[in-house]
């Protein structure tokens, strides 16, 4: 636990180090997120990952919307040895009132002794009409997620979802993939 927490700190001080400014080239977001309608959990579909889900098999978010407007955010990870890992931390927006741009900050003994510099960027590029998939990123194009309700969704929606990130500029030929259930009962055996 305290390496994933540690690989965590790492990678989100690297993505906390993407300017947010208004670049004509990054990634266009959703314009509004629904935060109410945001919440609940989503599993990881695909990943452009972050370093420290580098031994993750499944991954699931888990959101509350807090009362101050904030998300309370549970990132769990199943790795190939059928051991849950997880993080909890704090989702705010980065400009008051919009709420597709946010910062996420983890609660690590890092982020406890200097508060505020282990953030990383939550883009919310794409959300369906029901939230019921999400295409999540971060504007230097090197994180990327593709969410659902569900931990599988049909072949129409998938090239969706690809086609909506490869038209902002992601190389989703890189990326990987969640492990079935039948594949993961496979390692343990």
């Amino acid at each position: 636990m305290k390496r994933l927490l540690i690989m965590l700190f790492a990678g989100l001080v690297l993505a906390g180090c993407a300017t947010s400014g208004q670049d004509p080239l990054a990634p266009k977001t959703a314009n509004s997120v629904n935060l109410k309608r945001y919440q609940g959990t989503w599993y990881e579909l695909a990943r452009l990952p972050m370093y420290f889900q580098r031994d993750c098999a499944q991954s699931e978010a888990h959101y509350t919307l807090k009362p101050d407007g904030n998300v309370a955010v549970l990132n769990r990870c199943l790795t190939a040895q059928w051991q849950w890992e997880e993080v909890k931390g704090t989702a705010y927006p980065q400009v008051p009132g919009k709420t597709d741009k946010l910062w996420v900050e983890f609660d690590t003994w890092f982020s406890r002794l200097i508060p505020g510099v282990a953030k990383g960027e939550y883009w919310v590029l794409y959300v369906s009409d029901d939230y019921k998939t999400a295409i999540v990123g971060d504007p230097s194009r090197r994180y990327l997620w593709l969410l659902s309700r569900t931990p599988t969704v049909n072949g129409v929606v998938r090239e969706e979802l690809l086609s909506k990130a490869r038209q902002q500029g992601y190389d989703t030929t890189r990326l990987i993939w969640r492990a079935s259930d039948t594949q993961m009962a496979k390692t343990s055996n």
